[in-house]
């Protein structure tokens, strides 16, 4: 009887600590699914801004065709390219950054080679227009750094003992973060 009665006991502080490890882990991940939902929220605002941009650029004279049909089609397959909360998976992550990576790559000449229109440079839509994008931009970057913040508190939590017991039970998995382009590693050459 004193037997059963320690395993009784055990089995009910066994299960209280799982159910209240399994509460965080759900609040954890809601935490990472909604921050998931901020990022694609910035890249959303950056992929909205971008038909305007064209538009506004197209009027000026002689403008670099090419320029205008790499960012139209990297916008395109950005957009293409949508992963849900549930389906955080490294490669799905890989995927996106790659997508996004092309747009950012994208406007990023088109930015520069503006700079040899004077008169686009002076319209007030195109100044406009390039704020905004290097303020979304920043934005973008604010929400992968709280991304990659949550999900490191979600991966820590279920990760340590003795919620690693449970995680795998109950379904939860390690998420992804975001993480640095290849060439990012690598130091630009200045050359004046």
């Amino acid at each position: 009887m004193k037997r059963f009665l320690l395993y009784f006991a055990g089995l009910v502080i066994l299960l209280s600590q799982s159910s209240c490890g399994y509460n965080s882990m759900v609040s954890k991940d809601q935490a990472v699914k909604a921050q998931w939902a901020n990022v694609q929220n910035s890249y959303q605002r950056r992929a909205d801004l971008i038909p305007n941009l064209v538009n506004t650029v197209k009027g000026a004279a002689n403008f670099e065709k090419s320029t205008l049909t790499d960012v139209i089609n990297a916008r395109a397959k950005a957009t293409s390219v949508q992963i849900s909360s549930d389906q955080l998976t490294p490669e799905n992550l890989q995927k996106f950054q790659e997508a996004q990576s092309q747009v950012s790559a994208g406007l990023g000449r088109l930015l520069a080679v503006s700079e040899n229109y004077p008169d686009l440079k002076a319209n007030a839509n195109f100044q406009e227009l390039q704020a905004q994008i290097e303020g979304t931009e920043n934005r973008i970057n604010v929400e992968r750094g709280k991304f990659n913040a949550v999900t490191n508190d979600y991966n820590g939590y279920i990760k340590s003992f003795p919620n690693n017991l449970f995680a795998g039970m109950f379904g939860f998995k390690e998420k992804p973060y975001f993480e640095a382009d290849a060439a990012s590693q690598k130091a630009p050459t200045v050359q004046f």
